[in-house]
């Protein structure tokens, strides 16, 4: 990773927000001026990672609306589309069901100077496929034994890897169903998964805590309160901001709430921050 002489991450404090779901803390202009002005940080680091051939990549994970096209669109929205990737795989194909599990994500990895953003990871294994039943026990314990390794050659490799899980309350993960019912906007988003997501709520809560405790020693995960969609999409871009390295950084601007973006840790899951 390139450094920048005297930089260092900013750890900030704020004052903590609690909002109805369906309103947000902040007005839409309040969030509009915010974004623009994260997103030209944004610019900066891209220009500054692409200079030094860095390798950049961020895993995005949470339950079904949970946020996470929305967080990425508005990460990548002004980057440069040769240098950014959104990566959002299928279902696997015969091929790949008999296949090393990880060799699909592995040929997406980012390459020098490339930035490349996963909308759901290798880690569907310890969500979706674990909880619909699509992939063995032994297959998902195989999987936990795995990523610690797989992760550290990554990161031994020189990537820099950053996993993020967006989590919402039942409540409000409810809603974001119901509303997607009833948009035509947003029906390619309807999914049968979908439909079960909230009536399965508990065995999702089971496997997101087994792969917490499981695969957070070599790249911790970093839990984002995503209730209030505004407020999680900022905190994200500042989180992500501040683990990076780049020329004119505004440590100000990406100072956020710790109670909104923090460390998984068992203690968060006793106290309610991390819904049940």
């Amino acid at each position: 990773m390139c450094r920048i002489p005297g930089s260092e991450i900013v750890k900030a404090k704020a004052s903590s927000q609690d909002s109805p779901p369906e309103k947000s803390a902040l007005s839409h202009a309040e969030y509009e001026e915010n974004l623009r002005l994260l997103q030209i940080e944004l610019v900066k680091l891209q220009k500054h990672f692409i200079n030094c051939d860095d390798r950049i990549l961020v895993i995005f994970e949470g339950r079904d609306a949970s946020g996470k096209d929305g967080t990425i669109k508005r990460i990548v929205e002004h980057l440069s589309p040769r240098e950014t990737r959104v990566v959002a795989l299928g279902k696997p194909s015969d091929r790949d069901r008999g296949s090393w599990y990880f060799r699909r994500y592995a040929a997406e990895l980012p390459a020098a100077g490339e930035f490349t953003l996963f909308n759901r990871s290798w880690y569907n294994r310890a969500g979706v496929e674990h909880v619909m039943g699509f992939c063995t026990d032994a297959e998902l314990e195989e999987f936990m034994s795995s990523v610690p390794e797989f992760e550290g050659m990554l990161v031994r490799s020189g990537i820099r890897l950053i996993k993020y899980y967006l989590d919402i309350t039942k409540a409000e993960q409810k809603r974001r169903i119901e509303d997607r019912r009833r948009d035509p906007l947003k029906q390619w988003k309807v999914s049968p998964i979908d439909e079960q997501a909230v009536e399965l709520w508990k065995k999702y809560s089971k496997a997101r805590n087994e792969m917490f405790a499981r695969t957070s020693a070599v790249v911790p995960w970093n839990v984002v309160r995503g209730d209030d969609k505004r407020v999680a999409r900022l905190s994200v871009i500042k989180d992500l901001l501040s683990r990076l390295h780049y020329a004119d950084k505004d440590t100000e601007l990406i100072r956020q709430n710790p109670e909104i973006v923090f460390p998984y840790a068992e203690e968060h899951l006793q106290s309610g921050a991390i819904a049940k």
